[in-house]
């Protein structure tokens, strides 16, 4: 693995670089951490140079200016330039929750550097026929961070959308999985401040992508939760259907040979 760190404007992007082969960008949302891709990453560098990165002001890519929200449009572009330093030539991608919104904003705005995206369960609340519903939660849960902080936002969100919130790291954990958790924990805090209602009211350009080199996925074991419902909706606004892929939300880590197999049907 070979790790660098990309100048952007407002901040420096630390990336990883695995395998060889076409390559394919993993962009991770939210406040996790790249190295939740790292087993998934490792399976496919045999047959692609697989590039994972800490979006801007998370983990280990620091501001170098201070600014307000980073809208999805912004991480868009830091994409966009960290695929042109790889190469000229147009590059797969694979992106889940929040970072699958980045992706479409990025194949949206330049088809010319996307050969095949794979979205998987993004959220995009507001095409639901209770978008309401999620807009409430959404101005809760900022609201209850800037009352009680990050861990009451968290449980409350976790309450709506079935994600767990991840604690603090446990005795006997490898050390690269509580250095993730650690890192986990500070992301919370400018996903919830500067990013949250921003995302959480994107919509993708459905007249760009119509017709694009996109496949939106969900996990087996999520039918019926909020992300499932969402996945269906942006196939439909596109004008596609949902493919199934292994697993849940986090189906990339919990079993990464079987997700990386079908991921790479999905690029082929």
């Amino acid at each position: 693995m070979d790790t660098g760190m990309l100048d952007v404007p407002g901040a420096r992007l630390h990336y990883e670089v695995r395998g060889s082969g076409p390559v394919l960008l993993v962009i991770l949302g939210g406040s996790t951490d790249p190295a939740m891709a790292a087993p998934l990453a490792e399976i496919l560098s045999g047959r692609y140079t697989v590039i994972t990165y800490d979006r801007r002001g998370y983990s280990r890519s620091p501001l170098t200016e201070p600014f307000g929200d980073r809208p999805v449009e912004r991480h868009a572009d830091d994409a966009l330039l960290l695929l042109e330093a790889a190469g000229p030539e147009p590059a797969h991608v694979f992106a889940t929750h929040a970072g699958a919104l980045i992706a479409l904003d990025l194949l949206a705005r330049h088809p010319e550097r996307v050969r095949r995206l794979v979205a998987h369960e993004p959220p995009v609340y507001e095409l639901l026929p209770d978008a309401e519903r999620w807009r409430r939660m959404t101005e809760e849960t900022v609201g209850l961070f800037a009352r009680e902080g990050a861990g009451a936002a968290m449980r409350r969100m976790g309450e709506e959308t079935g994600l767990s919130v991840p604690g603090p790291p446990a005795p006997g954990l490898p050390e690269w999985v509580r250095d993730m958790l650690t890192r986990m924990a500070a992301n919370t805090e400018p996903n919830l401040r500067y990013e949250l209602r921003g995302f959480s009211a994107f919509v993708p350009d459905a007249v760009a992508l119509r017709g694009a080199p996109v496949v939106v996925a969900y996990g087996a074991q999520d039918q019926g939760t909020v992300f499932h419902r969402t996945t269906l909706a942006v196939a439909e606004l596109l004008g596609t259907r949902a493919v199934e892929l292994p697993g849940d939300h986090v189906g990339y880590l919990r079993d990464p040979g079987a997700f990386a197999e079908a991921l790479h049907a999905c690029l082929a």
